[in-house]
């Protein structure tokens, strides 16, 4: 679907980003070269203790390093939001025009325009980001990179033994 950049003025986008890896910034880099500013929702600690991820202002930290290379890459703002579930800000915020999320994630975007539309509030503009694949061929995570199995960009670190 084709879609007028020209009037997309805010676009949300939001994860864990617990080591910022190369399909984050695949996916941030898509919110920038689509919005004027940029609402990132970064997934609270309370909301992620099951993943073993870093402390909020850890990956506040790091995801504000990148944020602020993109910023003056492409000339434009960002703010980051704490969310406390996946369709806080994205279901309330009627300022939004357009969600970038990965083709995991669609189906949450495809759930907030839902819940928009119940509300009254226009729906977003989903624009859907491919998975980036590891050079093993599997989906590029945090888990993998902890585990030692990938780098961040999806370089192989060790050789599964039992192939």
């Amino acid at each position: 679907m084709l879609f007028n950049l020209d009037k997309i003025m805010r676009v949300a986008v939001a994860g864990t980003f617990s080591i910022l890896h190369r399909g984050h910034r695949v996916l941030l880099e898509k919110a920038f070269e689509i919005g004027k500013e940029i609402v990132v929702g970064l997934t609270s600690d309370e909301m992620v203790k099951h993943k073993k991820a870093e402390p909020f202002e850890i990956r506040k930290k790091n995801l504000k390093n990148y944020l602020d290379i993109l910023m003056k890459k492409y000339g434009k703002k960002y703010k980051i939001i704490k969310i406390d579930d996946p369709y806080s800000v994205a279901a309330e915020d009627a300022e939004l025009d357009a969600i970038v999320v990965s083709e995991e994630t669609k189906f949450r975007a495809e759930e907030i325009n839902k819940i928009r539309i119940k509300r009254g509030l226009k729906p977003l503009k989903i624009f859907v980001v491919k998975l980036v694949l590891a050079e093993d061929g599997k989906k590029i995570s945090s888990t993998r990179i902890k585990m030692g199995e990938i780098d961040s960009e999806g370089r192989i670190l060790k050789k599964d033994k039992f192939k």
